[in-house]
C-alpha cells in the first residue's frame, strides 16, 4: 500500500485511534473492524451513442456492516481505484458511527471521467453500473448516493434502472439516497454537507472567540460541498476571499460577492474569469492568511510539503482525507484546529439517513426540518468530540475516530462473535 493515498490515510488513522483505545478493545476486534468485510470488482461493456461497446471497471466496497446496511456514494474519475474505494468506505464507516445513523460503511467507484462523456453516455454508464451491481446494492445490502464525479440525476437513472428491471413503478424501500426530490429524495439533501460543514465552522469560530461577521475564509472546490458552503457561509456573515475549482481560483481580498459568483458560474461553468476577483495559483490560495481554510475538492491537498505554511486558524475538511497524517502532526504541533472529516462533512449522510427512513416509510420531509435535525445532530456530535478532545487531550480526529470505534465495537458485541 503507497503512502500518501487515501486508503493510507485511513490506515494511519486507524492505527491512532486503536493505540488509544489499547486495552479497552480486543485487538481480534480492532483487526476486524479493520479490514474490509467485501471488496468487488465488476467489468462493463454498454453500448455508447458511437455505437460501440465501451469497456469499464467499476468497484464496490462494503467495509462494515455491524451498524446497517453499507452507506457511501459512487466516485466517477477516471483515475479512481480500488484501494482508494477501499479507503473511502473504511471513513464512511466512522462517519455513520460517530453521526449515529445506523448504517455502516461503503463505497463505489466507475473508472470514467464525466467531463468527457455526453450526457447520453453517462446515464447508459450509471445505468449499466445498476445493472452489473444489483445484487450488491439494496435497502439492506448497500445503499449509494452521489459522490465525486456524480449528481442526484444519476441516482435518478440508478434507481429506475433497478425499478425497471424488476417490472415496478418505483422500488420497494430506498435502494439510493441523494435522488431527486421528486422521485423520493429529501429537500435540502443536495446541500447537506455544506450546511453541516458551516455549522462546525460557527462552532469552532466561537471556540476561538472570532466573531463571524469579522470573519474570512477560503474555499477549495467549488461542486456540491462547496458551493453550498459559500452560500451558508456568506448567510452567516463570513467573508469568502478566495475560491477555486478544477479549473483555477480566484481572490478578493475585501470578499467576493456571492450571489453575483453564482450567476457567473451558472453561466461559465467555473469560478475562473469572475470580474469580482483576481486569479490566483491554487496551490498558492491554501496558504493566503485567513480564519477559516476549508478543502472542498480532492484527497492530499494539505501534506508535509504545505502544512507549514498554511495560514489559517482552523481547518474544516469538507473533502474526505484532504489532510495527510503527516500534514495533520505538523499542523497540530503549531495549533491549527482541524475539524476531522468524519466529523465535518458528516451531514450529508445524516440528510440521506432522513431520505432512507422518509422513502422506508414513505413519508415527506419539509425542508426546515431536515436543516433543524442537521443542525442539530452536528452540534451534538460536534460537543462530543471537543469535550473528548479536551479529557484525553488528544485532536479532534483522533477523538472522533475513538468515538467511531467505540460505537462499532458495541454493534459487534451486542449482536455476538459467532457466525
Amino acid at each position: 500500500m503507497a503512502a500518501g493515498t487515501i486508503l493510507s490515510n485511513a490506515q494511519t488513522n486507524f492505527a491512532h485511534a486503536a493505540k488509544l483505545l489499547d486495552g479497552e478493545i480486543d485487538k481480534a476486534i480492532l483487526e476486524k473492524i479493520q479490514l474490509p468485510k467485501e471488496r468487488i470488482e465488476l467489468t462493463m461493456g454498454p453500448q455508447m451513442d458511437d455505437g460501440k461497446v465501451h469497456l469499464y471497471k467499476a468497484f464496490i466496497v462494503r467495509h462494515n456492516d455491524a451498524l446497517g446496511p453499507a452507506k457511501g456514494g459512487i466516485r466517477m474519475t477516471p483515475g479512481v481505484t480500488l484501494d482508494d474505494v477501499t479507503g473511502l468506505a473504511m471513513e464512511m464507516t466512522w462517519k455513520c458511527a460517530l453521526i449515529g445513523v445506523p448504517f455502516g460503511g461503503g463505497k463505489s467507484g466507475i473508472v470514467a471521467d464525466p467531463r468527457t462523456m455526453s450526457h447520453f453516455n453517462k446515464e447508459t454508464l450509471i445505468r449499466s453500473f445498476a445493472r452489473s451491481g444489483r445484487r450488491h446494492i439494496g435497502p439492506q445490502i448497500y445503499v449509494p448516493a452521489p459522490d465525486m464525479g456524480t449528481n442526484e440525476m444519476d441516482m435518478g437513472y440508478l434507481k429506475d434502472a433497478i425499478s425497471y428491471s424488476e417490472g415496478m413503478a418505483t422500488t420497494q424501500g430506498c435502494y439510493v439516497t441523494g435522488k431527486p426530490v421528486v422521485v423520493g429524495g429529501i429537500p435540502g439533501r443536495r446541500e447537506a454537507t455544506g450546511r453541516g460543514v458551516v455549522g462546525c465552522v460557527a462552532a469552532a469560530l466561537k471556540d476561538h472567540g472570532i466573531d463571524t461577521r469579522k470573519a474570512t475564509a477560503v474555499v477549495q472546490g467549488f461542486g456540491n460541498v462547496g458551493a453550498a458552503t459559500v452560500v451558508a457561509l456568506d448567510l452567516l456573515g463570513v467573508k469568502v476571499i478566495a475560491i477555486s475549482d478544477i479549473n483555477g481560483a480566484i481572490h478578493h481580498p475585501e470578499g467576493l460577492n456571492v450571489g453575483q459568483l453564482n450567476e457567473h458560474v451558472r453561466n461559465k461553468n467555473t469560478v475562473v474569469g469572475f470580474a469580482g476577483a483576481k486569479a490566483i495559483d491554487p496551490k498558492a490560495m491554501l496558504e493566503l492568511s485567513c480564519d477559516v481554510l476549508i478543502p472542498a475538492a480532492a484527497a492530499n491537498q494539505i501534506t508535509a510539503d504545505n502544512a507549514a505554511r498554511i495560514n489559517a486558524k482552523i481547518i474544516a475538511e469538507g473533502a474526505n482525507s484532504p489532510t495527510s497524517p503527516e500534514a495533520d502532526h505538523i499542523l497540530n504541533q503549531r495549533g491549527v484546529l482541524v475539524i476531522p472529516d468524519i466529523l465535518c462533512n458528516a451531514g450529508g449522510v445524516f440528510v440521506s439517513y432522513l431520505e432512507f427512513t422518509q422513502e422506508t416509510q414513505q413519508e415527506q420531509m419539509a425542508e426546515e426540518e431536515v436543516n433543524t435535525r442537521l443542525q442539530q445532530r452536528m452540534m451534538s456530535r460536534y460537543a462530543q468530540v471537543k469535550a473528548m478532545a479536551s479529557e484525553r487531550k488528544i485532536p479532534l480526529r483522533d477523538a472522533a475516530m475513538c468515538l467511531a470505534l467505540r460505537s462499532v465495537n458495541a454493534a459487534i458485541m451486542a449482536k455476538g462473535l459467532l457466525p
